[in-house]
């Protein structure tokens, strides 16, 4: 079994995505589902970039790939990244964020997924990304852990090939103990929070930053239900405020 994440802006401005394009997107994914999926979910929306999250066999990645790839085409107000993606690697320019893990069939398909919006593609955003996936790296009852980062171009299977260009990362790891899911959370968010200039917002948050700035959304997928872990874990932050 696999998990694939596809994060990509297809909104019409560069700061949030409209309930509308949400709603639409939510209504289409049954079609990846159709394709194969166990299910799909839009498990991220950060200011103007969304992260569909599949679960599916691994003998059904391309065909389920290219459905969420026609999905996101069928409900786009914004082109730029769909259209990064090239045939070729020839062709590759700023593209789609996609990372991809295996999954233990014995456990539920839990796993934390971390979606980042840059306003002018800060390139500092790729070190963030990186640390939170150092973070838990070694940790018990984390599976499998991957970044959509890539240094160089990069296939996409069943959709096409993206460069190093490619902003907007996103950090998916499952966790194999349900009782763990706040702790993998907390050092992932710890660690990224240690960074500079990079903020935690809710799910659904416009991009309301100065620009320079970064910001993250964090949520669980747990049995297929989508938690968004922004408040729970900012309240336990709170712990020394007065």
């Amino acid at each position: 079994m696999k998990m694939v994440s596809f994060g990509v802006d297809i909104s019409d401005n560069d700061i949030s995505c409209s309930d509308e394009l949400i709603n639409d997107v939510e209504s289409s994914l049954y079609k990846i589902e159709d394709a194969g999926a166990i299910f799909a979910r839009l498990s991220n929306i950060t200011g103007d970039d969304i992260i569909i999250t599949a679960v599916l066999d691994d003998y059904d990645l391309e065909k389920v790939n290219k459905t969420i790839f026609e999905v996101l085409k069928e409900n786009a107000r914004g082109f730029d990244d769909l259209n990064g993606v090239g045939s070729t690697p020839e062709d590759a320019g700023e593209g789609i964020s996609y990372a991809e893990i295996n999954l233990n069939p014995d456990f539920y398909p839990d796993a934390i997924i971390i979606g980042f919006d840059t306003y002018c593609g800060e390139p500092f955003v790729d070190k963030v990304a990186k640390s939170a996936m150092d973070a838990a790296k070694g940790m018990d009852f984390v599976g499998d852990i991957c970044c959509s980062s890539v240094m160089s171009t990069r296939l996409i299977p069943g959709v096409g090939y993206v460069s190093s260009q490619t902003d907007d990362p996103v950090v998916i790891a499952s966790v194999e103990n349900v009782e763990q899911v706040g702790v993998v959370a907390g050092a992932m968010i710890g660690a990224i929070l240690g960074n500079k200039n990079t903020y935690l917002v809710k799910r659904h948050t416009p991009a309301n930053v100065i620009p320079g700035s970064v910001i993250c959304s964090i949520t669980a997928i747990m049995n297929s239900n989508i938690i968004d872990l922004a408040e729970p874990l900012s309240n336990r932050m709170r712990i020394l405020k007065k």
